[in-house]
């Protein structure tokens, strides 16, 4: 595998095409509403070079209100878009007609993608007391037989003790009661530590004989709001019903498994359907100079079938789709060529992300930049620069151009699951990083809706991959050369 790298992120003194920048006092960073001041950037090239066209980009998109304006429609209008669904052909659409709108060329590109049905669903406790259980059945489940499934329940809390009672497993519903860790502000989320129960927790039990799984939904903060998700089975294993249930449910659960027999019934009416027509949308803001040499910023714009998505991921559909109207209403022209990618089928198949890869691996991309952690105060970046160090440096140069907006972080962490098949060839990843404190108490659930975002925190997310992007389009020397074309898609 070739490493294809960028030298550093040059220095351009001037900026060709593009207007002579605006001098703009830069604004106070904002913080849980109350506005505070930045601290001063340490003087570099880059800062010198971009400063003045950064501080133009920040205050127009803080000013501007037209990502919400945006999103409310994509929310309020259209609403949870799961891959196969009208709504999700709806949602397509809507981006197409608002890219072209806003003045910017636009196509889409074919993907088939997954179609799954949740169909009527239902959980009880039938002993030792009766009690409706609120649940969601996880994305891509199977269905319960008609009548659904009675069986006992086995409460395990890992991997280890659902080996250990392996001999009590057969024939029963096993529970992954298994507590998310809550937010910190060094640690983040741990969302990594507890959702492969979710995703391989059914194949594992259905290894040593259970009939159904059920999972403590995927949170730290729960008002009795079951969180969903992506499953998948393991090849060659029988394919047993799951489905998430709340935090306080789950607790129920455990409580009365440690006096006695606990009983559960699991009706589902989920099916898997065949493959569906779906697309990415796409669209440019064509460079002066390098038109060939490429920017992605791209979204997700489906999302799961309860809620609106507003967060996930309806807020980095429009950071991206606003930045690039942003930087095109400004008449800044980089000399390379930023392109929005808006992917289908994120959350329970990735379709959009291995076709983007499939059909343009082979094009000169400078970097991919995507948004998927929600509307929230941005904070900076997570950065996959492969080991790369003076790249990285020049990552941390850049990204001071970002402190008026409290957005000056680079952090080495994973950039994005849509820019991943091209990021693992080589390519440079950056992925929005946010205050995400509250993102998994609404993640999945019928509460991300669009009452749940700021629209100052969602414009300057809009701000600080509009400054981001720009950068790293217009910046000489090149950033990067060619990334291999992954061979499997």
């Amino acid at each position: 595998m070739t490493r294809a790298w960028l030298a550093a992120l040059g220095l351009a003194a001037c900026h060709g095409a593009a207007p002579a920048p605006v001098a703009v006092a830069p604004p106070p960073v904002v913080d849980a509403g109350v506005a505070i001041d930045a601290p001063p950037p340490v003087p570099t090239p880059i800062l010198d070079a971009y400063a003045a066209t950064a501080a133009q980009i920040i205050a127009h998109a803080r000013a501007d209100r037209g990502a919400f304006a945006k999103l409310g429609f994509l929310t309020d209008r259209i609403g949870n878009r799961l891959a196969g669904s009208p709504a999700l052909d709806a949602a397509i659409a809507w981006a197409m007609d608002a890219l072209a709108a806003d003045g910017h060329p636009v196509t889409t590109e074919a993907v088939m993608v997954p179609h799954w049905r949740r169909g009527a669903e239902r959980a009880q406790l039938v002993a030792p007391i009766t009690r409706d259980l609120v649940m969601l059945g996880l994305g891509g489940s199977v269905g319960t037989p008609r009548g659904g499934v009675t069986a006992p329940v086995v409460v395990v809390h890992g991997w280890d003790e659902l080996a250990a009672r392996a001999a009590e497993v057969k024939g029963a519903i096993v529970l992954y009661d298994v507590a998310m860790p809550a937010w910190t502000e060094a640690g983040g989320s741990g969302y990594g530590d507890v959702v492969p129960f979710r995703g391989r927790g059914a194949s594992a039990a259905a290894q040593l004989g259970a009939v159904a799984v059920l999972m403590r939904s995927v949170t730290a903060h729960s008002l009795r709001s079951p969180h969903t998700g992506a499953m998948r089975y393991a090849d060659g294993v029988p394919r047993i019903p799951a489905a998430a249930i709340t935090v306080e449910d789950a607790a129920l659960i455990a409580r009365l498994a440690a006096a006695g027999p606990v009983r559960v019934n699991l009706t589902m009416g989920a099916q898997l359907l065949p493959d569906a027509p779906s697309a990415n949308v796409i669209a440019e803001l064509r460079g002066r100079e390098r038109p060939d040499e490429l920017v992605v910023i791209g979204a997700h714009l489906d999302s799961w079938d309860v809620g609106q998505g507003a967060h996930d991921d309806g807020a980095g559909v429009v950071h991206v789709m606003q930045a690039l109207t942003t930087l095109r209403a400004l008449g800044l022209t980089p000399r390379r060529t930023i392109r929005v990618v808006l992917f289908t089928n994120e959350e329970n198949g990735l379709r959009g992300g291995k076709g983007y890869a499939a059909a343009h691996g082979g094009d000169h991309h400078v970097a991919l930049l995507e948004s998927d952690s929600g509307g929230f105060a941005p904070r900076g970046f997570r950065v996959e620069a492969h080991g790369d160090a003076a790249l990285r440096a020049r990552l941390v140069e850049a990204a001071q151009l970002l402190a008026p907006l409290g957005a000056a972080a680079i952090e080495d962490d994973e950039a994005g699951a849509d820019i991943s098949p091209l990021v693992e060839t080589g390519a440079l990843g950056l992925g929005l990083h946010v205050d995400g404190r509250t993102y998994f108490d609404i993640h999945h659930t019928a509460a991300d809706t669009l009452d749940k975002v700021d629209p100052q925190a969602l414009a300057d997310g809009v701000a600080a991959i509009a400054v981001m992007a720009y950068v790293l389009a217009d910046a000489e020397p090149a950033l990067a050369v060619t990334a291999p074309a992954p061979s499997t898609p």
